[in-house]
């Protein structure tokens, strides 16, 4: 059975929530890191896992309440709130810092994944020849992963598919960037943006009483593209979970040297000091999406001048993102002595 939970550790849940969407949406950055960090990601997986064949029956049964209670009902719905409210309300938010000044957000990612590295590192004390060897296994993927090329555009819908399921990796697994993958497969512009915004210009219509967008053909499309999308999220986010309740369960400290790893390689993604490097045609000018955003092709990094007042601005919010995950620890910690107070009385 699961502690009950104050409404303060709710509304935290909901706040979560809402860092793990917005940090689904960022490439470079693991929605599975906050998880991790916030001290709920084997909770988040053991639900996901109970989605299963038991689960169904008891939902076609109609027995509601114990489907909600066996599924950890309650856990899965804040959370899943908390992101639903990100995507449509933080993202635009970073969307619009990203634009405005990239490197601070960067920096201040930069510093979260640091901090969240001395929070996991601190916790972890396993390390062994196996441990070790499979901690630099996942640091060398993810280091590769970080410098791959991106490959182009593909709206083939059985290729969208399986994009959802390796994209839903950033959920689940801490390090793996699930927007970062998109980038990598030719589809983050297509499925995160376009997509997404195609999603929510229809909903305003709707609100609007509009409902021009059904004799719009490339509405319908992206509304589509963006249905297998999430069956295929929803399946390998139910996949995932299940295979990693089994890693957790059974080679906990080996799969949490991987994690460790792979956090550790995801720095060269979110390096702050690089040049956004643009997809361009013949005459050298940057391709535009739907949007009129330029679309993005992959990173460039360099060293900073640290004569230059931007790169001790950056440094600012590096350390900014390391006390925000130094706080989510000491949250964690009091949240535990909670527990531990209520579990004694």
């Amino acid at each position: 059975m699961h502690q009950p939970r104050t409404f303060l550790d709710n509304f935290f849940l909901v706040v979560k929530g809402l860092c793990m969407g917005a940090a689904n949406k960022v490439p470079g950055v693991s929605g599975g890191i906050v998880a991790f960090v916030g001290g709920f990601y084997e909770e988040f997986i053991y639900s996901l896992q109970k989605i299963n064949s038991k689960a169904f029956k008891l939902l076609v049964n109609g027995r509601f309440k114990s489907f909600y209670q066996y599924v950890n009902g309650q856990f899965l719905l804040l959370l899943i709130f908390g992101m639903l409210i990100s995507y449509f309300s933080i993202s635009k938010i970073l969307d619009f810092f990203l634009e405005q000044n990239e490197l601070f957000v960067w920096a201040s990612f930069f510093g979260m994944i640091l901090g969240s590295i001395y929070y996991v590192s601190k916790e972890f004390d396993h390390w062994n020849k196996k441990t070790v060897v499979a901690g630099i296994i996942g640091l060398l993927i993810g280091i590769s992963i970080s410098f791959l090329n991106p490959a182009k555009e593909n709206d083939n819908l059985l290729f969208i598919f399986f994009c959802g399921i390796i994209s839903v990796s950033g959920m689940t697994l801490p390090g793996l960037s699930g927007s970062f993958i998109l980038i990598l497969f030719g589809n983050y512009v297509l499925l995160l943006v376009d997509s997404v915004n195609a999603l929510y210009d229809t909903f305003s219509e709707i609100f609007a009483g509009d409902f021009g967008f059904l004799d719009n053909a490339q509405r319908i499309d992206s509304l589509i593209i963006l249905g297998v999308f999430t069956l295929g999220s929803a399946t390998g986010l139910v996949t995932f979970s299940h295979l990693l309740s089994y890693l957790l369960k059974h080679y906990k400290e080996i799969s949490t040297a991987v994690i460790v790893g792979f956090i550790t390689g995801s720095l060269g993604v979110l390096w702050p000091w690089k040049r956004t490097m643009f997809k361009i045609d013949e005459a050298g000018n940057p391709l535009l999406d739907s949007n009129g955003d330029k679309i993005v092709l992959n990173y460039k990094r360099y060293i900073p001048d640290l004569s230059a007042p931007d790169t001790w601005w950056a440094i600012f919010f590096v350390i900014l993102g390391i006390m925000l995950l130094l706080v989510l620890d000491w949250y964690g910690k009091n949240r535990k002595e909670r527990e531990q107070v209520r579990t004694i009385g």
